[in-house]
């Protein structure tokens, strides 16, 4: 299957029209979720041989890229999804089948989500707030709190992690609750600015049990050179990437489309005749062209297992800040051209406007990703 069959026109349409009515209502992407699921969108990762499409990272980017198009929020969260399946497949890819089963049950139809992030935690994936209790028979118990988990009203698996303080050397234990899995409970707290369908609510663990056969790694805390580690910010990195040059390539479509359409009063022509505004349109053509090969590269790389070295963080975080940063900076110009039509409330440039300011909450961060090219070219600070 390529792209345009599973992502047609008429199909992308459809969440456009319906991107509206969720983000004012506030409201889960049910209906998308569901097209989605039957288009075979969920199981991408997973072999043909084993019901999926075979697609490996650089394909599941571009499909991202093009849905981000259509509906921001929806692509972004399933990005969350994807992640983990996009783990498992680059772990199998590198003789690890640790996950294997998470490509199994992708396919069956279940629904994973990411519920690694903590309020306060700049250690991301090194670190966690989060306390994991040994039951004594292989399982965890798990009480924290995470943030930002989307996909909320709709996992059927959650990810999750938290540290072990009981031994001698704390662990990181990295595991999988279901649905049905009992002590936790979901905060009904996703009232935000954009992105608002992700229904990224906040979760709560209070002794919530993961199965001794759903415990995945157990790391020390800090930095480490698992591949589990590499496989989720990989995965994590190049997939918002591809969703925020998505969604900067659907502005200067709209901007395009707009000053083609607006009339100067002084010189009877259209917009798009004028210097300034076609300078501006120039300026956002230029960032966004920069853009599409280094994600595309960079998805690219990671499916062929390229040694990048030590300079595999930086090159993922770059990839992240610049396809967010762009983005952000695309949207504000065609803003510029767009007249004030896009300031009025339901306009989608506007809703783009505030989609888009959520790429700076993702990790990682400006801060942390020019402190990770920071080390990677000039060596660590010295103590």
């Amino acid at each position: 299957m390529d792209l345009f069959e599973l992502l047609p026109d008429d199909l992308l349409e459809r969440f456009r029209a319906r991107a509206k009515g969720y983000d004012e209502r506030n409201e889960f992407f049910h209906e998308d979720l569901a097209e989605l699921k039957s288009q075979g969108y969920l199981r991408m990762f997973a072999t043909i041989d084993d019901g999926g499409l075979g697609f490996g990272l650089q394909q599941v980017a571009a499909a991202q890229r093009r849905l981000a198009t259509a509906a921001p929020a929806t692509a972004l969260a399933i990005n969350m999804h994807l992640v983990w399946t996009g783990v498992a497949h680059l772990l199998a890819r590198r003789g690890d089948d640790s996950l294997r089963y998470v490509l199994a049950e992708a396919v069956a139809g279940e629904v994973f989500a990411f519920g690694n992030s903590e309020a306060g935690n700049d250690s991301v994936l090194f670190d966690s707030n989060t306390v994991a209790a040994p039951l004594g028979d292989g399982s965890y118990s798990f009480t924290g709190t995470k943030i930002f988990t989307s996909l909320s009203p709709a996992w059927t698996r959650l990810g999750i992690f938290g540290k072990d303080s009981t031994g001698q050397e704390p662990m990181l234990v990295h595991a999988f609750i279901t649905r049905d899995t009992p002590g936790y409970s979901i905060k009904d707290d996703w009232n935000t600015l954009g992105m608002r369908a992700s229904q990224s609510n906040t979760t709560v663990l209070d002794g919530a049990v993961a199965a001794a056969d759903r415990v995945f790694r157990k790391l020390p805390v800090g930095p480490n050179a698992d591949p589990l580690i590499f496989a989720i910010f990989a995965c994590f990195e190049t997939l918002l990437a591809a969703v925020y040059t998505g969604l900067g390539e659907r502005a200067l479509q709209i901007g395009v489309e707009t000053v083609h359409k607006r009339r100067s009063k002084k010189t009877g022509k259209s917009y798009a005749q004028d210097p300034d505004i076609r300078w501006r349109i120039a300026d956002a053509a230029l960032a966004m062209d920069g853009l599409y090969p280094q994600v595309d590269a960079v998805a690219r790389d990671v499916d062929g297992l390229v040694n990048h070295g030590g300079m595999w963080f930086p090159a993922l975080v770059g990839v992240k800040v610049r396809a967010t940063e762009t983005a952000r900076t695309v949207v504000d110009l065609i803003i510029r051209v767009s007249g004030g039509g896009s300031y009025f409330a339901g306009s989608e440039l506007g809703r783009l406007y505030r989609d888009v300011l959520a790429g700076m909450f993702h990790p990682s961060d400006d801060e942390s990703a020019h402190a990770t090219i920071a080390t990677a070219w000039l060596g660590p600070v010295e103590q």
